[in-house]
């Protein structure tokens, strides 16, 4: 499951405090309070927090007083100020001080759930570019994603011929199958790698402000604009731009899309000033766009435009053989999240988990691992501690079977292992078969068994 967000909203008047708690909250985020600018600096040394929402005038510690001592605990965090229109001008002074933005009041609840997102994904993006970076470095490492099966092998052959290229991409496939991390590793393993990587959800945004985020706006250009804004193109220059969800697009916006596409610059909204951009396009979609198309939803011209080169993410139904590599990847992250030492699953656990489709893909899979690591008493999480979806009777057609569909997935399991213990010991068989608890020439017997010799 993923972590909420934490806020703190710090503002001296109870009743606007207790309403924007009770706002935010509501949006799906984990929300504490400060009464005070002091309060609120003792709250960010006791946790770390996500983002901070503040005014700026309180009687005790303002919020300018309390944002430069807060900057010096923990600069990382994006602080949104709260200003009345009087002070403006205090409030344009604090962005040139390190604040991350500013509203005014009365707030427009649309606008702050918009600039509370971008607040959180400012943060979150540069976690994710410092992790991805960490984890992919600079030559293209397929063992940096989890995969061993056909399907997984052939794509990622496909991404280290792509990735050093300036040609646009659309992956596709279903949800929960980790198109983002596909995107990401293309990013870096790119000439760009040292430029940013931006993504954006273009389902999770109307279509009236969609513009504004991919392009920017002018001030004025609408209710609420009262300053200049540049949007994720901008944002992206010299880097890589992630539209997911690309298919969610309105005809209208497919059209300036396509534009941006073929001429490679951009006009903020409300503007008339043309800006050249250097952007590679990178889209993602769980959708058939040859069906959008013959639907009307999805215009032809940009479709071919996206669609340079096409990636399919194969689903987790489709590619078994990864499914013990990633359910102990998951185990491992999760064990060690929770201070547990679990060691690994039961042969009746992980035939249970192969002979079930995954419709929610790989994010389902990590998902019914962290519940069983957290619900387990044991050393080895078993069947009962899995999803009670996966212990119905009635599973699949697809997956259920007799004796020599379990004993395939039994095989199935026994090759992943002894292929994850020999990479652990740095392909030593001497030290791998004493992992594994078996003599050299069995574990040279079951390599032959299963083609590794």
């Amino acid at each position: 499951m993923k972590k909420k967000s934490a806020i703190l909203v710090v503002d001296d008047d109870f009743a606007h405090r207790t309403m924007l708690k009770t706002l935010i909250s509501g949006w799906g985020y984990e929300v504490s309070e400060a009464d005070d600018g002091a309060a609120a600096i003792e709250a960010v040394r006791r946790r770390p927090f996500d983002l901070i929402l503040m005014d700026i005038r309180m009687v005790q510690v303002s919020g300018i007083e309390a944002m430069e001592e807060i900057r010096q605990i923990n600069p990382a965090i994006p602080i949104i100020l709260m200003t009345a229109y009087a002070s403006v001008e205090t409030a344009v002074e604090a962005l040139k001080k390190g604040a991350y933005d500013y509203l005014t009041k009365p707030l427009d609840f649309d606008e702050l759930r918009l600039v509370l997102e971008r607040g959180l994904e400012h943060t979150h993006l540069k976690e994710e570019n410092l992790a991805l970076k960490e984890r992919l470095g600079i030559r293209f490492d397929r063992r940096n994603l989890i995969g061993r099966s056909e399907a997984m092998t052939k794509l990622l052959d496909l991404v280290a011929q792509v990735a050093p290229s300036e040609a646009t991409v659309l992956i596709s496939g279903e949800s929960g199958t980790g198109k983002e991390i596909i995107a990401a590793a293309i990013h870096y393993n790119s000439l760009r790698k040292d430029g940013p990587f931006v993504k954006i959800n273009c389902a999770a945004i109307t279509e009236t402000l969609l513009e504004s985020e991919l392009f920017g706006h002018e001030k004025g250009a609408f209710t609420g604009a009262d300053r200049r804004k540049e949007g994720k193109f901008r944002q992206a220059n010299g880097g890589t731009i992630l539209l997911d969800e690309v298919s969610e697009m309105s005809l209208a916006m497919q059209v300036k899309l396509l534009r941006v596409l073929q001429e490679r610059e951009i006009t903020r909204v409300g503007g008339e000033e043309v800006i050249p951009i250097d952007v590679r396009v990178i889209t993602a979609t769980n959708r058939d766009l040859v069906r959008e198309i013959v639907s009307g939803r999805f215009r032809e011209d940009l479709y071919y435009r996206l669609n340079v080169v096409t990636l399919q993410v194969p689903p987790l139904r489709e590619r078994k053989e990864d499914i013990p590599l990633l359910s102990l990847h998951f185990l491992k992250e999760f064990a060690e999240k929770n201070r547990k030492k679990i060691k690994g699953f039961t042969p009746r656990a992980l035939d249970r988990m192969l002979r079930y489709s995954w419709p929610g893909n790989v994010r389902e899979l990590m998902n019914t691992v962290e519940r069983g690591v957290v619900l387990s008493r044991s050393d080895y999480l078993d069947e009962a501690d899995l999803s009670p979806i996966l212990l119905e009777k009635n599973i699949p057609e697809e997956n259920s079977g007799g004796t020599g569909r379990e004993s395939s997935s039994l095989e199935m399991v026994e090759k992943a292992t002894i292929l994850k213990t020999l990479e652990e010991a740095g392909g030593n068989k001497s030290e791998a078969a004493r992992r594994l608890g078996v003599t050299r020439r069995t574990l040279h017997q079951k390599l032959r068994k299963y083609g590794m010799m």
